[in-house]
């Protein structure tokens, strides 16, 4: 939104204005809900249309479908979560998951991932069946920086800021996979105007654990020490993956997240600012999420479990 404004666009929101209506007083904003009332869209054109926003089938079909006719080229925001084997690294053309017993009309969350991605591959259909060869399918990974609301990336920038020693999953040049959200706003805007169609995953090729906290060590001036522990150590613990222990995947099924092939959206034009940017907007416009990360009191106990298995 920011690109989009900063590079001239005459831009347009529709949503139901009820989370930040104040944001962004230049754009043209539309009142209306995508479930059940889209009539605030209809009998306008535009030259392309981006959708961030888009769960289950059925209402991404709605919108696709009303706006047909009344823009070139439509932008869906899918998720590297689409792919049934989350286990090794994937490709555009890897196997996407299955709906099987999943509801396919409504959005079902689990500890697994539930429906969440066999409905936004069913939401990728829909949107090719709609805007053959003028649609752009992008499979984005953990998005971060400005305004992230998830606190998942947000916890590390944020907990080497309060210095002290820091709990870390070893080793410390394990890949980390994310996307700066102006990366890839930016690169979405260019693939609008030059109408450039097709599937694409969408993230970074990968930072190690440490470049990350060094880097965060660096911009906040911050005097924490890094204290590395096995996966195991951390499994038997009973720390959990991804949310309490932020980014951490040690589950084999699952360790692919990671690993996703971004050579053709690089092809593409996607481009990637300094890792010291990302930190700094984080540290700056986001903040850390109550429920993500480990709390002061669990750290530290799992610190003094770790001091006394390291010298035993």
């Amino acid at each position: 939104m920011e690109s989009a404004l900063a590079r001239g666009h005459e831009v347009t929101l529709f949503n139901r204005g009820e989370t930040n209506p104040e944001l962004f007083p230049e754009a043209e904003k539309l009142r209306g809900d995508r479930e059940v009332d889209l009539s605030a869209l209809s009998g306008r054109t535009w030259d392309a249309v981006i959708d961030p926003s888009g769960f289950v089938p059925h209402v991404v079909r709605a919108s696709a479908e009303l706006l047909a006719d009344a823009v070139e080229h439509y932008v869906f925001v899918s998720s590297v979560s689409v792919y049934a084997d989350q286990s090794g690294g994937s490709t555009e053309e890897s196997p996407v998951g299955q709906i099987g017993q999943w509801p396919v009309d409504e959005l079902v969350m689990d500890d697994g991932g539930g429906n969440y991605g066999p409905l936004k591959a069913l939401c990728e259909d829909v949107v090719a069946k709609v805007f053959p060869g003028r649609h752009s399918n992008i499979r984005a990974g953990l998005i971060v920086g400005a305004h992230d609301p998830t606190g998942r990336f947000t916890y590390w920038p944020h907990r080497v800021a309060r210095g002290g020693e820091v709990i870390v999953p070893a080793p410390p040049e394990r890949r980390l996979q994310f996307v700066d959200v102006r990366d890839l706003g930016g690169w979405m805007l260019d693939l609008t105007a030059h109408g450039v169609a097709g599937t694409f995953n969408a993230t970074h090729p990968g930072r190690q654990w440490d470049e990350i906290l060094e880097t965060a060590r660096t911009v906040t001036g911050s005097d924490a020490t890094i204290t590395w522990v096995p996966d195991e150590f951390l499994a038997e613990h009973e720390v959990g993956e991804w949310m309490e222990l932020p980014l951490w995947l040690h589950d084999p099924e699952w360790i692919g997240m990671n690993m996703a092939d971004v050579s053709r959206a690089i092809e593409a034009g996607l481009r990637f600012r300094p890792l010291e940017e990302t930190i700094s907007d984080t540290l700056e416009l986001a903040q850390p999420h109550d429920e993500v990360g480990l709390s002061p009191e669990r750290e530290a106990k799992l610190l003094s479990a770790w001091d006394v298995a390291s010298r035993a």
